[in-house]
């Protein structure tokens, strides 16, 4: 804490999610949080002691690439005994044992008492060391301890070929060290920067789990088996690429593969002419880092799916998933059902509240319910509280500032959001959003400027037709509607299930005489919502500058033009 604040709370609730994720597969209980600490409870000592273990494998690899004097190392005490109860806490001198054996643990380390060692040796894939009869303060009795045996901790028994972990995580990847094709020593410095600054992107994603640099460079230049590498590092995922230089172009590869099946299950091609060879590693790695986002999402959501009793964060991705679809009350209610039993299950779950977060600003700002200041005070909220757990959740500042930006705080808004591309600086989104922001502060010239950026992050981002609706959007205030025309139709190739656009593709058409044309698109439109009306529009403008104001009555009468209806 003293050399780094903010880093090291970033860095523990990142932990936090991996540990959490362990106790809840476990069948662990976490009673409370005691600032760097926390205090869990098991039905059974065995899955305390698996979990323990577990826990210090997964840090162990978290840590490997950290210099000594920055790891954050857990020291785990665990005990059996009778406990009192008091609302949601646990006392007693059986808790009080735990926590005195945490401090005989090792960094890094487990402790156990007696008690617990009689119920799980031989049921737990680990050796033990008796460290004698302990005394322990504020305990009237020698407890005698026993450590996990710290090079034991992750080998196998019994001739098995793999640690006793549970199942891999949620979100959990390795980038393997890209192939150099062509063997150009010249470009190997460019190949492992793609790989190092892909590694250190992906980290950024909320919730994933990145097997460090160092561990994944031990895989470079050797065949590899995409499955055993999975089971060797206990991830999900694998991603492996190549690199190829051929006369001025230069080709990039890139494979995502599910490590439990070896299934490929996305690629990508990058083809470029040669440039300044970190403004293209630059490109690349943001590129890929924004649509690996939505593909293991994506991935995650068809796991969740087949789950018989899915925890928090599988019904979470369930409802990223249904986001994805599009932006319309049917996908909204959908994925607001997700989030919601999310938050049921874990009233803490950040992404899950963020998620709420992003329906209710959908709801709002495409105007897809009457009661669109409601919808966004909610979103508002919702970020606020998902900051509160994560003050620097960069997709919840980006979303903070679009419930301000929707209530009339569009230069608030804006702030917001370029405070989320500080802390993460591929936030396509945040592009995109700050081009709404200028709209509303009558600006809607400088608005193509920052989807063109967002693009360029993210072009085959899942929300790219949002984003291309924004430049549409303005470029409709300002009259100029064939261009307008033009970003409607792109938006609309991407993701047909968008009200809003459909609206102001019938406005832009109807200006530009094709009258036909522009009722067509009204009545896609009408049957994605059939609530919508030009009242609804007009009444809930997110902004009261004058320029805007005057600019949106175009809209208004290219809608009525095209046969929108009224009420």
């Amino acid at each position: 804490m003293g050399l780094d604040e903010v880093g090291t709370a970033r860095v523990l609730r990142e932990h936090r999610l991996i540990s959490d994720a362990l106790v809840t597969k476990h069948g662990g209980r976490i009673v409370k949080t005691t600032g760097d600490g926390f205090l869990l409870e098991f039905s059974s000592a065995v899955d305390a002691v698996e979990c323990a273990v577990a826990l210090q494998a997964v840090m162990a690899e978290r840590n490997a690439a950290v210099p000594p004097d920055r790891r954050m190392l857990y020291r785990i005490g665990i005990n059996i005994g009778d406990i009192l109860i008091e609302g949601d806490d646990i006392l007693g001198d059986g808790v009080n044992v735990a926590a005195r054996l945490e401090g005989v643990a090792e960094p890094g380390g487990i402790c156990i008492s007696a008690s617990t060692y009689d119920q799980v040796r031989g049921k737990v894939a680990v050796e033990f060391v008796d460290l004698g009869e302990q005394s322990l303060k504020n305990i009237a009795r020698p407890i005698r301890a026993y450590a996990v045996a710290r090079g034991r901790m992750n080998q196998p028994r019994h001739g098995s070929t793999r640690p006793n972990l549970p199942s891999a995580p949620p979100l959990s990847i390795v980038v393997l060290p890209f192939a150099n094709i062509g063997g150009d020593p010249e470009q190997d410095y460019f190949v492992d920067g793609v790989t190092e600054s892909l590694t250190t992107d992906l980290s950024r994603i909320r919730g994933s789990f990145v097997i460090a640099r160092n561990s994944a460079f031990t895989y470079k230049s050797k065949p590899t088996d995409v499955r055993q590498v999975g089971r060797d590092l206990n991830v999900r995922y694998v991603l492996e690429g190549s690199v190829q230089r051929g006369g001025s172009r230069l080709r990039v590869n890139v494979q995502l593969i599910d490590a439990e099946t070896g299934n490929h299950l996305w690629a990508e091609r990058f083809d470029k002419p040669l440039a300044d060879l970190f403004d293209m590693q630059d490109e690349i790695v943001s590129r890929l880092a924004n649509t690996l986002d939505s593909q293991l999402v994506e991935a995650e959501a068809r796991r969740a799916e087949e789950v018989l009793n899915p925890d928090s964060m599988d019904l979470y991705f369930q409802g990223r998933a249904w986001l994805n679809k599009g932006v319309t009350p049917e996908y909204m209610a959908q994925a607001r059902g997700f989030f919601e039993r999310a938050l049921a299950l874990d009233p803490a779950n950040v992404d899950a509240l963020v998620g709420v977060a992003r329906v209710e600003s959908f709801l709002g700002l495409m105007l897809l319910a009457d009661n669109r200041v409601t919808h966004l005070l909610a979103a508002e909220t919702a970020a606020s509280t998902a900051l509160s757990f994560a003050p620097n959740h960069a997709f919840a500042h980006n979303l903070l500032g679009l419930a301000q930006m929707g209530t009339n705080r569009a230069a608030q808004g804006i702030a917001e959001c370029e405070r989320a591309l500080v802390l993460d600086r591929n936030l396509a989104n945040a592009h995109a959003a700050i081009g709404l922001g200028k709209i509303l502060l009558g600006r809607a010239t400088e608005t193509e400027a920052h989807i063109h950026e967002a693009l360029r992050l993210s072009p085959r981002d899942t929300g790219a037709f949002r984003w291309m609706h924004i430049a549409g959007q303005a470029r409709l205030l300002l009259r100029a509607d064939a261009e307008a025309v033009a970003w409607f139709r792109r938006s609309i190739e991407a993701n047909r299930n968008f009200t809003l656009v459909h609206f102001h593709l019938a406005a832009a058409l109807a200006w530009l005489g094709q009258l036909d044309e522009a009722r067509t698109a009204a009545r896609a439109g009408i049957a994605l919502d059939p609530g919508f009306t030009l009242r609804r529009n007009r009444e809930t403008a997110a902004s009261d500058n004058p320029r805007y104001l005057a600019e949106r009555e175009h809209i208004f009468e290219g809608m009525r033009m095209a046969g929108v209806p009224e009420e």
